[in-house]
This record gives C-alpha cells, structure tokens and sequence, in this order.
C-alpha cells in the first residue's frame, strides 16, 4: 500500500466514529500534493447537505485525533467539506448511490472524436460503466474513464 493509500485508509479509519457521532457519512478522504502543499481532504455528507456548522465540527475532533494519532510524517492542510453538487464518483459506493441519475463522463482518450460523454447512469461493474445518451446505451471500460461526476445545470 502507498503512502497515500495508506494515509487515507488510517484518516478513515479514524473519521469514522466522529463522522457517527455528528450524524454525517463519510463521502471520500483523499491525501494529495498541490503545488508544494499537501492536502488531506475529508468530504462528508447527509441528506439534508451539510452545513458549514457540520464541516467545523468534524474538522475540529478529525484535528485532535490526527494530532493524537500523527501518523502523517509531512506538513499537510487540512480541509473538510461537502463533496459540492458536481460530486466526483470515484468508488462503487457513489455509483451505486448515482444509479438513475445524470453524470458526466470524460475518457482519457478521444472514443468517436470526443472526450466528454453525458447520459444517465445505468450500471457498472468491476470492468464497465454503462450510461444512456440520447442515442443509446454507451458502455466505458473503466480504464478508459479519466472522471466520472454528477451533473449539475444552473
């Protein structure tokens, strides 16, 4: 397991109990590099959205239990926040929860001239991901999908 994976395991690890005992779920973790600045991301949600009243209070006890723990060698910032209307499907979970919504999809490669693809979200399984276009179903091998995300109209 790499530094990051094993970051973001361990941060989840530990966000669980506090996410349980703010009535929040745990949308994603995620331990990244901008620049020179190291990120640990914990996104949370609920029904109802969260509030920035939720985002402060998770961030302050995953603070204190990070300090506690300080598995994390290199200096990071730490930011908690709702996944936003445009949510990443980066995990089985977030599909499963997307099925019958509409998504974007962008390839890493062009597939007929294009690298961004809009539709319902269908199914997925370990290998594809299935949306219906106005023309049909497409079908996307997984390892051609550089992102998968909510749709969202102003």
């Amino acid at each position: 397991m790499s530094k990051k994976e094993t970051y973001e395991t361990r941060t989840e690890q530990l966000l669980t109990p506090i996410a349980e005992q703010f009535g929040v779920e745990i949308y994603d973790v995620e331990y990244v590099k901008e620049g020179s600045d190291w990120y640990l991301r914990a996104y949370i949600d609920k029904p109802e959205g969260v509030s920035i009243i939720d985002c402060e209070r998770v961030s302050r006890a995953l603070s204190d239990a990070l300090d506690a723990e300080d598995y994390i060698a290199d200096a990071y910032i730490l930011e908690v926040s709702s996944p936003g209307l445009g949510r990443t499907l980066k995990k089985d979970r977030h599909l499963e929860k997307s099925l019958g919504a509409e998504v974007e999809v962008r390839t890493y490669k062009p597939i007929d001239k294009q690298k961004e693809f809009a539709g319902i979200l269908k199914a997925y399984d370990k290998d594809t991901v299935t949306i219906e276009e106005a023309g049909g179903e497409r079908v996307f091998n997984r390892t051609e999908i550089a992102l998968i995300r909510l749709a969202f109209d102003f």
